[in-house]
């Protein structure tokens, strides 16, 4: 029991539930569904999850603190349509200067959020419900209703989602695809490895205690929205690249979307608990559901929906129960080992005093 306590922990357990739950989900499909795990299936794949999971990421920095962002998606298509326009007018621009324009664009939007949010004092759900409102309306106005088209913009950025950057077998690992790895990757290592990342899981875990040691929870907050906006605009620029086709309409739902692979992913919306990497996997989980109860035609339109409805439902149950008790049967199990190795140590300090005491008799 020392050797698992010490070793595995109650958050690996989600993962690897939630990996346990991908590969159910793949063999039941593969049953039903004739030639269903294919190469063309999997580059579906690949290239459908990418834009709610690079939001994924970001929305769980946010709810690491706490708080919510439900602007992404007006925070996607505002961006989306900006650099899509600016292709139009100025095709040369490169790729990595259209790119780090998306993320500007985004982190703008992330810090009006922010600012609100952690100096301004009012609440996320009502500053990004607000925020939603305003991104997009202003998206309507600017606009005029004129869409982006693959026509006005360069071929580059219509040909993007469709490149491959190396092959296995019939198997393509695309481009979009291995952006969205790198983004999760880097905010994995950053939140596990970094000052930063142990300081949001601390102000989200106990915001009074963080606040007694010192730790600066508004400009953390701050931070957090700042790269959520980064981030929602990096995605704008993958929604881009993916449909290429604009409209006033574009990225509505995607902040759901987040929301529901993080809450899926076993990131905690009371703060302090949760991985990217979990996020990333709920998203999957979620594509993966999505694109299979579409070719699974047993059922309606109406019950896919209702099902990942029921599976967010479950998400949050298993994680307020399972994993809830889980943690404080470690916690406990943990108290137990510390109580029991000082208690030994004491012990072992007692015979020593008495053999030092007896050595001098």
């Amino acid at each position: 029991m020392r050797t698992l306590v010490s070793r595995v922990r109650p958050e690996q357990i989600r993962l690897l539930f939630l990996i346990f739950l991908i590969a159910v989900v793949v063999v039941f499909f593969s049953v039903q569904i004739p030639g269903y795990f294919n190469a063309r299936f999997f580059n579906r794949i690949s290239t459908s999850v990418v834009v709610v999971a690079v939001l994924a990421v970001g929305q769980t920095l946010v709810f690491l603190t706490r708080n919510f962002d439900l602007s992404l998606g007006s925070i996607v298509g505002l961006t989306a349509y900006l650099v899509g326009q600016q292709l139009w007018w100025h095709p040369e621009i490169p790729p990595v200067g259209a790119a780090l324009l998306a993320i500007g664009v985004g982190m703008l939007m992330g810090a009006i959020n922010g600012v609100l949010v952690a100096y301004g004092r009012v609440p996320s759900i009502i500053t990004t419900i607000a925020t939603l409102a305003i991104y997009r309306s202003f998206l309507v106005e600017y606009s005029h209703a004129v869409p982006i088209t693959t026509n006005n913009l360069p071929r580059w950025i219509v040909q993007l989602s469709g490149r491959s950057l190396f092959s296995i077998g019939e198997l393509q690992v695309r481009a979009l695809f291995v952006i969205m790895i790198v983004v999760v990757i880097i905010f994995q290592l950053v939140l596990t490895y970094t000052v930063f990342g142990r300081r949001l899981y601390a102000i989200g875990s106990n915001p009074e205690a963080a606040r007694i040691a010192g730790f600066p929870a508004q400009r953390m907050q701050f931070t957090a929205f700042l790269m959520s906006g980064a981030l929602g605009g990096l995605g704008g620029f993958l929604f881009l690249a993916r449909y290429g086709n604009i409209t006033v309409l574009a990225g509505i739902g995607l902040e759901f979307a987040s929301i529901a692979a993080v809450v899926v992913g076993g990131v905690s919306n009371m703060g302090g608990s949760g991985t990217v990497f979990g996020a990333f996997l709920g998203a999957l989980l979620i594509d993966l559901l999505e694109n299979s109860l579409f070719r699974w035609q047993v059922i309606s339109e109406f019950w896919r929906d209702a099902i990942l409805g029921l599976l967010i439902l479950a998400a949050v149950a298993i994680d307020y129960v399972v994993f809830n008790r889980l943690k404080n049967l470690w916690a406990r199990t943990e108290l137990r080992m510390a109580s029991a190795e000082s208690r030994a140590a004491a012990g072992q300090e007692t015979r020593e005093k008495g053999e030092v005491a007896t050595d001098v008799g």
